[in-house]
């Protein structure tokens, strides 16, 4: 059986922010304790933010995810991860393995577009 986590109100959901964004640049994060990359995301009328996320093991090529949208809960405050400020959390969908698939809209979509 899953273990399902608890559950919320409408109102509890309604307090997150997920909104649409493009990945414009993408680092490796060596001092990360697992693998990761540094991504700078474009929000559109919310700005450029940055994120940490631990993708290499199943995106090798840091190049092929600029340009791809992606969706993130934009309204957790800042996390310092090593020498880098977090400022937004990448969704993906955990497989099985450990691998991380992104969430990202069907189609194009405005960048900063909110996810309901």
């Amino acid at each position: 059986m899953v273990q399902e986590k608890p559950t919320i109100t409408w109102d509890d959901f309604d307090k997150v922010a997920m909104r649409v964004g493009r990945i414009v640049r993408v680092e490796p994060f060596p001092e990360a304790r697992k693998p990761a990359y540094k991504l700078w995301i474009d929000f559109g009328p919310y700005g450029i933010k940055k994120s940490s996320a631990q993708l290499p093991k199943w995106y090798p090529d840091p190049d092929a995810l600029v340009g791809r949208l992606i969706v993130a809960v934009t309204n957790f405050p800042p996390k310092q991860i090593g020498p880098f400020m977090s400022e937004v959390l990448v969704l993906g969908a955990i497989q099985s393995d450990g691998r991380v698939v992104l969430l990202q809209p069907d189609g194009e979509s405005e960048l900063g577009a909110p996810i309901a």
